[in-house]
């Protein structure tokens, strides 16, 4: 049965839902609203939702049935907070498991079709695949023909700048060198060809943090390749020796342009894999993930990723870590993780005038080990 209401009729019974459920009406009361019209995606002035409402008063039942009826996980109100947020500030592990979950096997289906180039639905589900930002900081081309500044804020910290209509944002920033030293540690700590010199790959040089680090290890990597896209990062490595650097294979383009080619896979695989680009997003990422098994030289490999996809937001970011996970699982590499505090070097002051892009004040850092490739 198809029912037909105008605008006005449409905000009411959102207005109506949403209060409804502040006041706790029996469940069978909410099922008789939405099935009478009751828009679930609807937010009021405040961007409170249904599921916010639900978040809000505590009500697993309520949320259980809302997610099931077609509830927008990911909505944000007017504070930037989705329901997750209200129901993780409120210690209610239950109600933000409910949304965490659903947010999670959202996506993983959203992966799985894009991955069979299915039509994507258009409605505001994903956060994978509906890009919001269509400047330099979300789209790659238009990000390679920016140029970029290198240079060091008030702090001393070194930055790598990006400028869009007139804003800085931080490409990379001296802040994250903590999270690099942490990242070399555990991907080169006890692995057995640690002493004879490691074959290591990197995708995105950006400042250089981590590149230098596998450079200072004890015993320098036996093969270092870089791959790099951005002409003035290019020209930056140039300036500063790079290319010169003994063991050092740099690629200049996208990884896509050489993760399949004869200059990587006749290598023979990499002892550690590393990854951290800019303007990719988590299909990117899901992408470069299912060429690991090619990648990886055998079951000591380590591999690990920057892993900043959603970090201004708790839920997204806890979202985007556990999809990680599973995806890794499904490849065969099991991922530790480990807490970084991103505020211990620089505080609260890293960003200076730049736009944050990583919100959490700890960093989830994976670690994957595979114990079968192929």
């Amino acid at each position: 049965m198809t029912i037909d209401h105008d605008v006005e009729t449409i905000v009411d019974l959102g207005a109506a839902l949403i209060d409804a459920i502040f006041d706790r009406r029996p469940l069978p009361e909410i099922e008789a609203m939405v099935d009478g019209g009751a828009p679930l995606w609807f937010q009021d002035e405040d961007g409170t939702s249904c599921l916010h409402a639900a978040a809000y008063v505590e009500d697993a039942e309520f949320v259980k049935y809302l997610i099931a009826e077609g509830a927008v996980w990911n909505a944000v109100d007017n504070l930037q907070n989705t329901a997750g947020d209200i129901a993780l500030s409120l210690n209610n592990e239950t109600c933000y498991n409910i949304i965490r979950d659903a947010g999670i096997r959202s996506e993983m289906l959203l992966t799985l079709l894009a991955s069979r180039s299915i039509e994507m639905p258009t409605d505001r589900s994903s956060l994978i695949l509906k890009s919001t930002d269509t400047t330099a900081a979300g789209m790659l081309d238009a990000y390679l023909a920016s140029p970029l500044k290198f240079t060091k804020d008030e702090h001393g910290q070194e930055i790598c700048l990006l400028k869009i209509a007139g804003e800085e944002v931080g490409v990379m920033m001296g802040w994250e060198r903590p999270i690099m030293q942490e990242t070399v540690n555990n991907l080169c700590s006890k692995h057995p060809c640690v002493g004879e010199g490691l074959k290591v790959l990197n995708v995105g040089f950006g400042l250089g943090i981590i590149d230098t680090l596998f450079q200072s290890l004890p015993t320098t990597p036996a093969l270092h390749v870089i791959i790099e896209p951005h002409p003035d990062v290019l020209e930056h490595m140039k300036e500063t020796g790079w290319y010169e650097k003994k063991g050092v294979r740099i690629l200049e383009g996208k990884w896509q342009d050489f993760v399949e080619s004869d200059e990587i896979l006749g290598i023979g695989g990499f002892d550690i894999v590393y990854t951290d680009t800019f303007s990719e997003n988590y299909k990117d990422l899901h992408q470069f993930f299912g060429h690991l098994p090619d990648l990886l030289a055998d079951s000591d490999s380590r591999f690990s990723f920057f892993n900043g996809l959603g970090a201004t937001n708790t839920l997204f970011y806890d979202v985007y870590t556990h999809l990680a996970e599973l995806h890794l699982s499904d490849l065969g590499l099991d991922v530790e993780w480990s807490d970084v505090d991103t505020a211990a070097a620089f505080g609260e002051d890293r960003w200076g005038k730049t736009r944050e892009y990583f919100g959490m004040r700890l960093y989830r850092l994976p670690i994957g080990r595979t114990s079968i490739v192929g």
